[in-house]
């Protein structure tokens, strides 16, 4: 209003239109240039936005994980998207353990991010191609697996604890060492062998460990992978990320299957015993040379909003055994955590449970002395970080 009132004054009306359009036509290439100009900004923006993460801005995004732990998922997003532009050194690697609460997520995507920054070509996230064919041929080496699993018995030992949800600290509960006996058809039977050091008289073998109270699960050996890999599953897979476990180079892929397809079953037993069948999605550990399961993460879907059980996670560890002289991939490692309501309280349950002495069935299962005592935090060996 004020440039036409201003035009007017100046330049009479009889030029008036004549320079209206003039001024129109200049105005429009300012606005341009200016379009033009942050057009370039936002570029360029973006492309400092995809620079790898400087030390500072890690440390400074750890400190503010700490203050608010939601936030872990973000950080782990950007460290895979940009990557890091620093020498990760021990005293970062503590300082991350400390600040996040010693989350093996972002610790192992760190260390991901830092092979990469060493050695781009062997971290390479492989093709969409690439991709499709790793996870078809490990359905069939996993299927196959499954069909020539033989009999065996193997021994659990079990750390049971519990602590308020979300505040990772956690009490122990009991420990409790178990005698598992596999059949290829798939059963699967528990003789508990000792309670807190107390050996059990006459055990005898049941489908589960429930008798003894508190958390138990089932299903390590074969059922969360036949889930997963079985095609009625309509099992839907993307890929995140590449890793090492164990000194083997991986492929990571988030995984899910609906409730009507997974068909899992979470099980309260409190005052009264309830089920809920859910859903299940979680994160899978590829071997990118013979492409079967290094390490899979499960955890429930889809429960009911007034179900006790809140959530229900799972990570189990592979590793190669031998049975009667032949090498099999078995559970090496589980840890099966439950969170759950108690009046106005949430608390989170954690079985850590280790298995050992893969042997052919029919042997007889031993309480040995480092039974009794086993490490608080046995984790699977992983690589040593590259220096």
């Amino acid at each position: 209003m004020f440039l036409n009132a201003f035009l007017r004054f100046c330049i009479g009306r009889a030029n008036e239109k004549r320079f209206q359009r003039i001024f129109n036509k200049q105005m429009k290439k300012i606005v341009s240039v200016i379009l033009i100009l942050i057009s370039m900004q936002f570029v360029f923006a973006q492309e400092a936005a995809q620079k790898p993460l400087t030390q500072t801005e890690y440390v400074k995004m750890l400190y503010d994980l700490q203050k608010n732990p939601g936030k872990k998922e973000a950080l782990v997003e950007v460290i895979r998207r940009r990557g890091i532009g620093f020498e990760l050194t021990d005293g970062l690697r503590g300082l991350t353990r400390t600040k996040s609460k010693n989350d093996g997520e972002l610790q192992r995507t760190l260390e991901e991010s830092n092979r990469r920054r060493q050695n781009p070509n062997t971290a390479k996230l492989p093709s969409e191609k690439e991709s499709a064919e790793v996870l078809t041929k490990t359905r069939e080496n996993t299927l196959a697996a499954i069909d020539e699993m033989p009999d065996f018995v193997v021994k659990q030992q079990i750390q049971r604890s519990a602590a308020y949800a979300g505040t990772n600290n956690f009490r122990n509960l009991d420990r409790l060492v178990v005698a598992v006996s596999y059949r290829a058809s798939g059963q699967e039977d528990y003789k508990i062998l000792s309670v807190n050091g107390i050996l059990q008289a006459n055990p005898t073998s049941k489908q589960s460990y429930e008798e003894v109270g508190g958390t138990s699960s089932t299903g390590e050996f074969v059922t969360v992978l036949a889930k997963i890999f079985k095609p009625e599953s309509e099992t839907k897979f993307e890929i995140v990320d590449t890793d090492t476990i164990r000194t083997r180079r991986a492929v990571v892929f988030d995984y899910s299957i609906t409730r009507d397809k997974a068909q899992q079953r979470v099980t309260s037993a409190g005052y009264t015993e309830e089920t809920a069948i859910a859903g299940m999605e979680g994160r899978i550990w590829i071997d990118r040379e013979n492409f079967r399961v290094l390490r899979v993460e499960t955890s429930a879907t889809e429960l009911p909003e007034t179900f006790p059980i809140r959530t229900a996670k799972r990570v189990i560890d592979y590793d190669w055994v031998t049975i009667n002289n032949e090498k099999y991939l078995l559970p090496l490692l589980s840890d099966v955590r439950l969170t759950f309501r108690q009046k106005s309280n949430i608390f989170e349950t954690r079985n850590l449970i280790r298995f050992k002495e893969y042997q052919k069935f029919g042997t007889e299962v031993k309480i040995l002395d480092d039974d009794e005592n086993p490490p608080e935090e046995e984790k699977p060996k992983e690589d040593k970080p590259n220096q």
